[in-house]
């Protein structure tokens, strides 16, 4: 008798979303995801900040209408306590969010700012052996003039924590280089499980901000605190930097633009036609013009502006120089 298939596996994909420019983002990346992504095994929660004592006002999203077409495009909306990170570091909320997701399914974690631009039935999750976007700049550790180099300020963080600093190298680089040492873009990363992923992810974070290793002490932890855990968490739970395709999640399926100036500026005709095509149907363009910066950026024209500056084929080499050359023409909105 012939075994009977098994059933793909549920998926939960989580985007934390709360008032402001977040709101807004999530239904571009909801629209994006219904649009590219058919397969009923992908489910997506909007995590939202609960209100509390590390928040100055009520953090959850603000526009009814808002809420009410992220619902019609299929998302579920899950909730979380801001215990140890909220306003003053709201990045911190990808790390709690976690809590509240159903445990021991298997997860993705998506920036709010990131559009779906192929089929994730496409992606061959390992959701046993964790990674993290590689589309990055050396942003951390900022290096001073006599103090640690690469090497020991990353040893250091590998040595609290008890893991194995020589087997995270990549050593087809050479030493004291950056691309050398685990680092990600912290803009997607998945597990097996949220549970053990977040409260790995808590510990770390919570040791690193709270009493971190004496060769860090002139580091910055904002924003980076989440981008120096990360690749601890995924050392430890036995991920790594070639656990997908290369190109597949921020490349050719998912895109983390960011900010829609950047996006305009530096990414592909695919991500601007999936943008524009998600964001032309009524109900999506009346949410989407209440936020200013959209309305200008994709109703009034603005982004086609900021896309002729550029050649995409010879761009800047720095995020920093196109962000530069997008406010002296005066098209920087966020």
């Amino acid at each position: 008798m012939a075994r009977k298939a098994r059933a793909p596996q549920t998926v939960n994909i989580c985007i934390v979303a709360q008032s402001g420019r977040l709101q807004y983002e999530a239904v571009l990346f909801a629209a994006s995801l219904k649009r590219n992504t058919r397969s009923k095994r992908f489910r997506l929660f909007i995590a939202q900040p609960l209100p509390g004592p590390l928040w100055p006002h009520d953090p959850r999203i603000a526009d009814p209408a808002c809420h009410a077409l992220l619902e019609e495009l299929g998302a579920t909306f899950i909730s979380f306590e801001s215990q140890h990170f909220g306003h003053a570091y709201p990045y911190g909320n990808k790390i709690e969010a976690l809590a509240a997701l159903p445990e021991g399914e298997p997860f993705v974690f998506f920036d709010t700012d990131t559009l779906v631009t192929g089929d994730l039935d496409t992606v061959p999750f390992d959701f046993d052996r964790p990674t993290a976007s590689m589309r990055r700049e050396d942003t951390w550790p900022k290096l001073e003039l006599y103090g640690p180099g690469y090497n020991e300020t990353w040893k250091s963080l590998y040595d609290r924590f008890d893991l194995d600093f020589e087997s995270s190298l990549d050593t087809s680089w050479p030493d004291e280089y950056w691309r050398r040492y685990l680092y990600f873009n912290a803009g997607f990363f998945f597990y097996k499980c949220p549970k053990i992923f977040g409260d790995l992810f808590l510990k770390y974070a919570l040791e690193i901000r709270d009493n971190a290793p004496p060769e860090l002490v002139c580091q910055s932890f904002d924003p980076w605190l989440d981008q120096v855990a990360l690749p601890l968490v995924i050392h430890a739970l036995g991920g790594g930097r070639d656990t997908l395709p290369d190109g597949m999640l921020d490349g050719d399926v998912t895109c983390h633009y960011r900010l829609l100036p950047l996006l305009y500026a530096r990414e592909s005709d695919l991500v601007v036609e999936t943008l524009t095509a998600i964001a032309t149907p009524n109900k999506v363009k009346k949410v989407l013009k209440a936020y200013d910066p959209f309305k200008r950026m994709i109703y009034q024209n603005r982004g086609d502006k900021v896309r002729a500056l550029f050649d995409r084929d010879d761009l800047p080499r720095k995020e920093q120089a196109i962000r530069n050359k997008i406010k002296r023409e005066g098209f920087w909105m966020r």
